[in-house]
């Protein structure tokens, strides 16, 4: 087994929060192993520290990881849309550099990970909120691989609305918010610890309400609306983590930009073979799951219940 040891303080987290037993990891990594490969449809990635974060991410439910990992793959199969920029497409980097989407690298011993998305950031002449997705989905990868902050503890979002307009609104449609809850909230294995939101503009209720409807009731009640009061926003996230943009200590944010720059490149080559792994529904026993199965025509899309 080649694993990642935690720090004694998040291995403390993991034990309370998660059920983590070291000595039964190596039991649980085999049986999902064992299992995908019963599964004609599904080609996923079988290495120790990509496993364990689905068993982390469902506090070792063998049930619920393997629920999970048949939704990761089957998401990246019915909704293309997601994953569509990939890590070489001179777009990508072309995105990191707006500043739309910004993973904080560091974190208190046992803190979530935070993340900082500003889609006022980009033109919705030029891109769309889908491109995002796609980049900060290349990114999940890397952290579920690599940032035991964010498996174990989780991520809490800071939604910045500074300089959003209509242009960006009108690309949020009922099936694009249908698609990103599916792929944030119920397929990735990242517990979501709240979403704390800076500069709301008019209009922003009729969104808020609407994306309000689509997550379950745990993530419901994990928002916050600071508007401009920043005072608010550092009792739950401290200055010591956040940017110099948001009055923090942690550089500015194209240092960080740099950083996930230079992750994604050494990551380079895991990254193009990771792009292997999908689902294929022509195989999947039973009836193939479709994107109208996942995501719906009008909104009557599955949820499911994960913390």
């Amino acid at each position: 087994m080649s694993l990642r040891p935690l720090s004694p303080e998040l291995a403390e987290k993991a034990r309370v929060e998660l059920n983590e037993d070291p000595k039964r990891i190596p039991d649980d990594l085999n049986h999902l192993k064992d299992w995908i490969d019963k599964q004609p449809h599904l080609n996923a990635r079988k290495d120790d520290q990509w496993l364990l974060a689905f068993l982390r991410g469902c506090k070792f439910s063998l049930e619920r990881s393997k629920e999970k990992l048949d939704l990761y793959y089957t998401t990246r199969r019915t909704a293309p849309d997601l994953f569509k920029i990939h890590h070489k497409d001179p777009r990508f980097n072309e995105i990191l550099d707006l500043g739309s989407y910004i993973v904080l690298p560091n974190s208190g011993p046992t803190e979530p990970m935070t993340v900082i998305i500003r889609p006022g950031k980009y033109d919705p002449e030029k891109y769309n909120i889908l491109d995002i997705v796609s980049v900060s989905n290349v990114m999940a990868k890397i952290i579920l691989q690599e940032y035991d902050n964010a498996v174990v503890a989780g991520v809490r979002t800071i939604l910045d609305l500074e300089d959003v307009t209509m242009g960006h609104f009108f690309q949020m449609t009922p099936l694009t918010m249908k698609k990103m809850v599916v792929s944030g909230q119920d397929a990735l294995p990242i517990r979501m610890k709240g979403t704390h939101y800076l500069n709301t503009p008019t209009g922003f209720e009729t969104v808020f309400n609407a994306t309000k409807t689509l997550l379950n009731e745990k993530n419901r009640n994990r928002l916050y609306v600071h508007n401009r009061n920043y005072e608010e926003l550092y009792k739950h996230i401290p200055k010591e983590i956040l940017p110099e943009e948001y009055g923090g200590n942690a550089g500015s944010i194209n240092s960080i930009i740099g950083h996930w720059k230079k992750r994604v490149e050494e990551y380079s080559d895991w990254l193009e073979e990771d792009l292997n792994y999908i689902s294929d529904e022509t195989k999947r026993p039973g009836k193939p799951k479709t994107a109208e199965d996942m995501f719906g025509a009008e909104g009557s899309f599955r949820q499911l219940e994960f913390d």
